[in-house]
C-alpha cells in the first residue's frame, strides 16, 4: 500500500484487518508484522496512525461499540412487529446472528485484559443501554413490558448478557453457558423484561460456542 491521500480510509483498513487477524489468530499471537503484511503497509504508514498494538485493539473496541450502536438504531428504524417486546426480540436475534458483530466480539472476548473488558463495558453502558432503555419504555407504553425501572433493567441485562454469561471471561463450557443464559431469561422475566426467548438463547449459545 503506497502513500494514502485518505488517512481515514487507511485507519479503517487497519482496524478491520487487525480485527480479522485478532479473531483468527488471537490478539497475543498476532504481531504488528502480521498486520503490515496483510495490508502491504510500511511500518511508518501504520505507526503514523497507531503507536502500538494495544492502541489498535482500543480502536477495535471503539469500532465495535459504534458498529453495534449504528446497527441497533438501523434495526429500530426498519424492524416491524406487533409491539415493542416482539420488536426487541427480533432485533436481539438479528444482532446475535450478525457475522461482523461475531468477529468483533470474538476479538474482545479473547482479550481478557481488565483494561479492555472495562473499556468495552463502559461503551456498552454509555451507548447501548440508553438505546435499549428507550425501546423498553416503548414497551411499557404499549403494555408489552411491565418493568418499573427501564434504565436499570437495560444496564443489568447488558452486563449479565455480555459479561456474566460470557464463557471466555470465566472459562465455562457450553452447558454452563446455556445454564446461565436460561437463568438470565428467568431473572429478566421476574423484572418484567421477558425478551430473551429460547431462539435467542440457542443462537447465543452457538455464537459463544
Amino acid at each position: 500500500m503506497g502513500r494514502n491521500k485518505y488517512p481515514e480510509q487507511t485507519v479503517e483498513k487497519i482496524i478491520i484487518t487487525a480485527a480479522r487477524l485478532f479473531s483468527e489468530k488471537g490478539y497475543e499471537q498476532t504481531s504488528i508484522q502480521d498486520i503490515l503484511d496483510a495490508l502491504k503497509l510500511s511500518k511508518g504508514g501504520l505507526y503514523h496512525h497507531f503507536k502500538s498494538k494495544e492502541e489498535i485493539l482500543e480502536a477495535v473496541i471503539q469500532k465495535r461499540a459504534q458498529y453495534v450502536f449504528d446497527s441497533f438504531h438501523e434495526l429500530i428504524r426498519n424492524t416491524k412487529a406487533e409491539n415493542a417486546k416482539e420488536k426487541l426480540k427480533k432485533i436481539l436475534l438479528q444482532l446475535v446472528d450478525d457475522s461482523e458483530t461475531h468477529m468483533f466480539d470474538k476479538v474482545l472476548s479473547s482479550q481478557v485484559n481488565p483494561y479492555f473488558v472495562v473499556g468495552s463495558m463502559q461503551a456498552s453502558m454509555q451507548q447501548d443501554a440508553p438505546t435499549l432503555c428507550e425501546l423498553i419504555k416503548e414497551g411499557i407504553r404499549d403494555g408489552s413490558l411491565q418493568t418499573t425501572q427501564p434504565a436499570l433493567c437495560s444496564e443489568v441485562f447488558l452486563i449479565l448478557l455480555n459479561y456474566w454469561a460470557n464463557p471466555v471471561l470465566f472459562g465455562r463450557n457450553c452447558a454452563e453457558t446455556k445454564e446461565r443464559l436460561n437463568y438470565l431469561q428467568f431473572v429478566m422475566r421476574q423484572l418484567g423484561l421477558d425478551i430473551l426467548d429460547d431462539n435467542i438463547i440457542a443462537s447465543l449459545a452457538e455464537a459463544y460456542g
